[in-house]
């Protein structure tokens, strides 16, 4: 089993792939950084890791048969506990269902670590917590944004009615008053041709009675 099996083999326990992967990361992260860091990682009834030095030394090749001088190293060590190496020897039979419980180790097998095993357990559960709280953040704020944006559209749609409305009935009023205007501009110059042509009449009736008088004098 591989890292990518591992994550889909918990994925359904702990919410997901995504929670599974970051669960899977955190604890090997914080196991990997304690041994470097020279504490030793124990898990009760599962086993323990930790750091060993190795003094230099001389080993021969296995191809030329020649001896060979080794520095000085660390290694790390996993040790498995008495619960782990009893279901792997048989001795103790795997559930068919359910989680494994591996009991407690006896008193002495595994020493120390209690406190770096109460911190990989924090990180883990810390960073499931965070992912879970960061994926409801993200769906909130989407429902959020998408009932502000209706609600913005509902009122543009309100407050643009009335005011097309008023905007027609002011252009409506405009234009009969224009049409007003013209009217009254074409009838007042006909009015005014009408009233001067009626002093011309009066002279031409006053000069035909002048004549008629001269005549009767003669």
């Amino acid at each position: 089993m591989n890292k990518a099996q591992l994550v889909e083999a918990i994925a359904d326990k702990v919410g997901g792939r995504q929670q599974a992967a970051e669960a899977v990361d955190a604890v090997l992260d914080a196991i990997v950084r304690a041994v470097v860091g020279g504490d030793r990682v124990s898990v009760t009834g599962f086993g323990s890791f930790e750091k060993v030095d190795r003094p230099a030394r001389y080993a021969r090749n296995p191809q030329t048969g020649e001896r060979v001088r080794v520095k000085k190293t660390s290694v790390p060590r996993f040790r498995a506990g008495q619960g782990f190496k009893d279901l792997v020897s048989g001795s103790k039979k795997l559930p068919r269902g359910g989680e494994v419980s591996v009991k407690k180790a006896p008193k002495g097998s595994l020493s120390g670590g209690a406190s770096t095993r109460t911190t990989v357990k924090k990180a883990a559960a810390k960073k499931v917590t965070a992912a879970k709280k960061a994926t409801a953040k993200k769906v909130t704020a989407a429902k959020k944004t998408t009932a502000k944006k209706t609600t913005a559209k509902k009122t543009t749609a309100k407050k643009a009615t009335p005011a097309t409305k008023a905007a027609t009935a002011k252009k409506a009023t405009a234009k009969k008053t224009t049409a007003k205007k013209a009217t009254a501009k074409k009838t007042a110059p006909a009015k005014k041709a009408t009233a001067k042509k009626a002093p011309a009449k009066k002279a031409t009736a006053r000069k035909i009675t002048a004549k008629k008088t001269v005549a009767r004098k003669k």
